[in-house]
């Protein structure tokens, strides 16, 4: 071989090598089932925990991810919490452009470092080290080295290769080596149909994920933690905030949580506790008594945020929150029930995923897990009560969407147990709308609408009570934003907090609402509570339907018949019953000039394979088309 084709094997091969270290960071080699519905690729990921012991653990992770276009620079994920606890070792990013070519590495200084909470925060020393890069083009790639230690090790990371939708990934990998003497608990979801190996030894756990495709939301379908591949990991010996415990279950968690977190925070001053006393001695029943501590709360004190885990999870000490007016979900929770505890009243601190979508809390997986509190009033043979201590809005007992229908960790001194929070029924959602509405010779309307909402429909309103009148016409334009021309002349709110009622009063006119031709006039019989969406239509749908709250509407309707004209048509009274619920019209009339609309409208809670999402989007656009249905008048002819 000559000198020159030598030259040529070396350049191939050095060629080749530098190609196969490079192929994670060149956007042309990701495979073109990965790019479907794709805004970011996780190119590899590998994370490894080291669990020293039950109080050293350190994490060190290695994530190459592809940003294919601006929807997926969120996909990075480039961001560290830290605190007194967490300390940040090593903290970098590499950024590469579509041809795998390095073109920016960023330092740990470089990195913007912030509060981890919002401001006014009881815990300042919780921080997070983030990354802020605007990308000169698309696609790029980055890749995000960091190393941890921390002697918290009551959260184990867990491994969760996809975390997002329009994210798919190329290559995860998982490991967990812990030391002897610890006993490792692990929960393996949603791995089925995904390729994935895994492999356990003595002190390792090893999980590894290929080729997992991007996924898209769709209307109507389980959240998406309850979807996704993850393993959730524990340790039986852990410690947190410098206290450490051994947990086998949920009862000794509580135990745990209760004794060593919670029970010495309860040091209300002696003027408090006697203020209490004082406060609620004419009251006859407990109810009476913790309704009357709850509204004083809700005047004294003030949220600041809802952060548990970042800030610590011992609440802070019910007498600061006393002394200082404000606190967290955790704070404000422990002053309420410390509040009660003095006026000789039982309640428990709770644990709880709040959002709307009804997360639970693993109900056989006992570990630190839950991103809010709330209180739990045990009454016997009734109901739970349950509080939402950081608003100074919500009735007694009325804890709306944020934290209904979910298991939660209650805390007691006996210890922990999964219960249930309150479910708002059906029946117990309803919306009674009663009416009336003439119709001017011009085609125009003036209505008085009077609406009264209770259960979750009186959660999607009870906020209106404090709005500015300018705010309240805009939202009740946008309400019926079907008319045109609305012009609202009346508006009167009562949020009646003791029944949990709300009840609106509404007067509106407008100029062009029916259409005219000629001697006819048409008008949509259904203005004031029509039914608009229709949910997405998916060719291909991939997840169950799911139907989070139900609702019931009633409405009734008097609809006085413009002078000069009467009916010529009106549309048939129809029912349509289906499994997610119903739709019923009635049109009576009631004299030359009157008529009397009547509908009720019913969806029903519930899961459902995927197989019926069309059925449930038709009943959608049938209540949508009976919604619309139209009377036809005609001129009367002059004798």
């Amino acid at each position: 071989m000559s000198i020159k084709n030598s030259i040529k094997v070396v350049f191939f091969f050095t060629t080749l090598m530098a190609s196969s270290q490079g192929k994670l960071y060149n956007s042309f080699l990701i495979p073109d089932n990965l790019k479907q519905y794709a805004n970011a690729v996780v190119r590899s990921c590998e994370t490894n925990v080291l669990l020293k012991s039950s109080d050293e653990m350190v994490i060190t992770e290695k994530r190459i991810v592809t940003v294919l276009n601006k929807e997926g620079d969120a996909a990075v994920d480039a961001y560290v919490h830290y605190d007194n606890n967490v300390k940040i070792k090593t903290l970098e990013v590499l950024v590469f452009n579509h041809l795998g070519n390095q073109i920016k590495k960023i330092k740990k200084n470089e990195f913007k470092d912030v509060s981890a909470v919002d401001g006014g925060t009881l815990y300042s020393d919780s921080r997070v080290k983030y990354l802020e890069y605007t990308p000169i083009s698309y696609p790029y790639t980055i890749e995000f080295t960091y190393e941890i230690h921390t002697n918290n090790t009551a959260f184990i990371r867990p491994f969760m290769p996809l975390n997002d939708y329009f994210v798919s990934v190329e290559n995860s990998s998982y490991s967990l080596v812990y030391a002897e003497g610890l006993t490792i608990r692990k929960k393996e979801r949603n791995l089925e149909g995904i390729n994935i190996e895994k492999e356990e030894l003595s002190g390792k756990v090893f999980y590894k994920a290929k080729n997992i495709e991007a996924t898209r939301p769709e209307d109507y379908s389980p959240l998406f933690s309850d979807t996704m591949p993850k393993v959730l990991f524990a340790s039986q010996q852990f410690a947190l905030e410098g206290v450490q415990t051994t947990v086998e279950d949920w009862n000794d968690f509580g135990k745990w949580m209760y004794h060593d977190l919670i029970k010495d925070t309860h040091d209300l001053p002696e003027s408090t506790i006697n203020m209490v006393k004082d406060l609620v001695k004419d009251e006859k029943t407990d109810i009476d008594k913790a309704k009357k501590i709850y509204k004083y709360v809700q005047d004294k004190v003030r949220y600041i945020s809802v952060q548990v885990g970042i800030g610590g999870w011992k609440p802070f000490n019910a007498s600061e929150v006393d002394k200082l007016g404000y606190g967290d979900c955790k704070g404000l929770t422990n002053y309420t029930m410390s509040l009660l505890k003095a006026a000789g009243l039982n309640s428990n601190y709770a644990v709880v995923y709040a959002g709307s979508g009804q997360r639970n809390i693993e109900n056989n997986f006992a570990s630190v897990q839950g991103n809010h509190v709330i209180l739990n009033i045990p009454v016997e043979d009734q109901e739970d009560i349950w509080l939402e201590c950081t608003s100074q809005k919500l009735p007694f007992g009325f804890i709306g969407d944020f934290t209904d229908d979910r298991d939660v960790l209650v805390i007691t001194p006996e210890g922990g147990k999964i219960v249930h929070t309150k479910k708002y029924t059906t029946e117990e959602s309803t919306q009674v709308l009663n009416a009336s509405y003439s119709i001017t010779n011009e085609g125009g309307i003036e209505a008085t609408v009077s609406i009264r909402s209770k259960g979750i429909q009186y959660d999607d309103k009870y906020w209106l009570e404090t709005e500015t009148e300018r705010d309240l016409d805009v939202h009740y334009k946008k309400r019926w934003k079907y008319i045109n021309g609305l012009a609202i002349d009346k508006m009167n709110i009562e949020n009646d907090k003791n029944n949990v009622v709300f009840v609106e009063t509404i007067g509106f006119n407008t100029s062009n609402y029916a259409k005219v031709i000629g001697d006819r006039m048409l008008v949509t019989i259904n203005a004031l509570n029509r039914n608009t969406h229709v949910p997405d239509r998916y060719r291909d749908r991939k997840w169950p339907l799911k139907i989070l709250r139900g609702f019931k509407d009633v409405d009734k309707v008097e609809i006085k018949l413009p002078q000069g004209y009467k009916v010529e048509s009106l549309p048939k009274n129809k029912i349509i019953e289906t499994k997610f619920g119903s739709h019923k019209t009635e049109i009576e009339v009631v004299d030359d000039s009157t008529l009397l609309y009547k509908r009720q409208f019913v969806v029903s809670d519930g899961a459902f394979p995927k197989e019926d999402y069309d059925s449930f989007r038709n009943f959608y656009k049938e209540v949508a088309k009976q919604d619309n249905s139209k009377i036809a008048l005609i001129k009367t002819k002059n004798k």
